[in-house]
């Protein structure tokens, strides 16, 4: 009886906190400044006549630090010689034990057309592993920037699937190996499942022998540069 006593005084006690809550519906509304910084590099043809493409490269985990010349590897830098015009090719480096700040790496891009010629219409954004999931979510969130789109061996995750009609308007083309045991090449085909209804102009290439290397058989591609080149952004 002593604790069904107990309880029975207690309910007034919680029914009047209850009583007195107030709900407030406001907005905040103020201007918070961040400090953004990024290391790059940047190839631009010098004797480039007019406005030039600009082909943006966001590396993996393994190229992470401050050593800019490691970002080069296993990216489109390797493979200038076959692409057939001048191009400017853009390469940001992550900070150690990041990933990539989708909005610094946009706040770049806009730096860079703001201080070069660069054709504004054809843009392309592609990257590998952890630089995949960058690519993806990147265009997600400025699908007006990207003339084409190339993930490759790339995690994805639910925003990502969340917001899928984002890649609808987006020349796209997916790379995986089928027997990468990095990133799981079923990261590709979900993501192609879900992007189809969407946008069926959308292509997924498996290289059936690739692990988890599978840059090499993209950007070792001729055939890559030319479709990418060929696509403008409608303005």
């Amino acid at each position: 009886m002593k604790y069904k006593l107990k309880y029975a005084l207690l309910l007034p006690f919680l029914f009047s906190v209850k009583a007195n809550a107030q709900e407030t519906k406001a907005e905040l509304n103020k201007e918070i400044k961040r400090q953004e910084k990024i290391s790059y590099i940047l190839d631009f043809p010098q004797n480039a006549k007019g406005n030039v493409p600009l082909i943006v490269f966001l590396h993996g985990s393994g190229e992470r630090g401050n050593n800019l010349e490691i970002v080069k590897a296993h990216s489109p830098f390797t493979y200038k010689n076959l692409i057939k015009e001048p191009v400017a090719i853009l390469a940001p480096q992550c900070p150690e034990n990041m990933w990539w700040d989708t909005v610094t790496v946009y706040n770049l891009i806009k730096e860079i057309q703001s201080k070069y010629k660069v054709d504004a219409s054809r843009i392309y954004l592609t990257g590998l592993s952890m630089g995949g999931w960058g690519t993806l979510k990147l265009a997600m969130e400025h699908p007006e920037m990207f003339a084409a789109v190339v993930p490759v061996c790339a995690p994805t995750d639910r925003v990502m699937y969340a917001n899928i009609h984002q890649y609808k308007n987006l020349n796209m083309k997916i790379f995986h190996g089928g027997m990468d045991d990095v990133v799981l090449p079923e990261n590709a085909f979900n993501f192609y499942q879900a992007l189809h209804p969407v946008n069926p102009s959308a292509e997924l290439t498996i290289f059936s022998n690739d692990n988890h290397n599978s840059w090499d058989s993209t950007y070792s591609n001729p055939k890559l540069y030319e479709w990418m080149l060929s696509k403008r952004k409608e303005k």
